[in-house]
């Protein structure tokens, strides 16, 4: 257990006021528009920290820059818009059914997933740039 201190709250909170996935960097950025004198490689630090304690979801984004959400307790997925970053949990029971059956076809015990749908959201979906974009 990490102790508390005010530049793990600052990110804390930052990264509670974000709708979607945030880089560090521009946490970091917003942080110190708003006049905090934390470091990056603080935020980076706290960022980690939470996604290791469960506060915060961390995936990977198709250009390989780690991202962060805060999130809500236990195990869950995202549908992920691909153009304004809105995230959506999501309960996906087939996935859950179909992981545990496959690991245990294989022989794997404990096994963990993690499930994270990219797409474009309706109003993303609705703008004349992404129109026919997944057609084919």
């Amino acid at each position: 257990m990490q102790r508390n201190t005010w530049q793990r709250e600052a990110v804390r909170s930052a990264l509670g006021s974000q709708t979607g996935f945030v880089s560090a960097q521009n946490l970091h950025s917003s942080l110190k528009s708003a006049g905090s004198h934390i470091g990056l490689a603080t935020v980076y630090r706290a960022l980690s920290d939470l996604a290791s304690e469960g506060e915060a979801d961390s995936l990977q984004s198709p250009e390989g820059e780690s991202l962060y959400r805060a999130c809500s307790v236990g195990h869950h997925h995202h549908l992920i818009c691909r153009s304004c970053g809105l995230t959506i949990e999501i309960e996906a029971d087939a996935v859950e059914a179909w992981a545990k059956k496959i690991a245990s076809h294989h022989g794997f015990s404990q096994a963990e997933h993690v499930v994270d749908v990219f797409g474009y959201c309706s109003t993303c979906a609705a703008e004349p740039l992404h129109v026919g974009l997944d057609a084919g």
